[in-house]
C-alpha cells in the first residue's frame, strides 16, 4: 500500500524535480507526512535514485520533525476535536486506532513503543506511536527517547529493503 501511495505522489510531484533539491524536498515532505512517515520517504528515495545516506538522513529528519509537537500537544487537539461537530469523527476515528493498538504499547511500557514504532509494518510508525503513548500518558521524555530509537530501528530495516535487497531483486 505504501509503495503505491509512493509512487502516486512521485508521479503527482514530477514537476518538483525540476527546482534545486527537489527530489530531496520531495522525499522530506513524504517522511514528514502521517501514515507513509520514513518508510514512504525511504522508498521514494529509492526510487528517485538518491544517494543512500541522505536519503537516510533526510527522511530521519523529517520523520522526527513532528514527534515533539505530537507528544506534547495531542491530547489538547483531541480533546479540542471531540468537542468539535465537524470534527469528532475524526477523533473518534484516532481514538479508535489507539485502542487498536494500545495493549502492544501497555504491556510493555518503553520497549514496546520502541518495537511499535521500530517495526515497519501498516499502521505502526513515530505519528501513531506518539499519539498511543500520549493518550495513555506515557513520560513524554521517555517517549520521545522510545520514538527516536524506533525510528532509527525502522530505518535501518527500510534502507535494507529499499536500497539492498529491493536494489538486488529490481537490478
Amino acid at each position: 500500500m505504501a509503495e503505491s501511495i509512493v509512487n502516486w505522489l512521485l508521479s503527482i510531484f514530477s514537476w518538483i524535480h525540476a527546482i534545486p533539491f527537489g527530489r530531496e524536498l520531495l522525499v522530506f515532505i513524504i517522511s514528514i507526512m502521517p501514515i507513509l512517515e520514513l518508510r514512504g520517504g525511504i522508498l521514494a528515495a529509492a526510487a528517485l535514485g538518491l544517494d543512500p545516506i541522505t536519503s537516510y538522513i533526510i527522511c530521519i529528519i523529517g520523520n522526527l520533525l513532528p514527534v515533539p509537537f505530537i507528544l506534547w500537544f495531542i491530547n489538547r487537539l483531541l480533546n479540542w476535536m471531540r468537542s468539535s461537530k465537524r470534527l469528532v469523527k475524526i477523533a473518534n476515528w484516532l481514538d479508535n486506532k489507539v485502542d487498536k493498538h494500545r495493549h502492544q504499547i501497555e504491556r510493555y511500557g518503553f520497549w514496546g513503543l520502541i518495537l511499535f514504532v521500530g517495526i515497519p509494518l501498516p499502521g505502526t510508525g513515530a505519528w501513531t506511536g506518539c499519539l498511543i503513548a500520549s493518550v495513555l500518558e506515557m513520560d513524554r521524555k521517555k517517549a520521545l527517547l522510545a520514538t527516536i530509537i524506533g525510528v532509527l530501528m525502522a530505518s535501518i530495516i527500510m534502507m535494507l529493503l529499499s536500497f539492498g535487497v529491493l536494489k538486488a531483486i529490481i537490478g
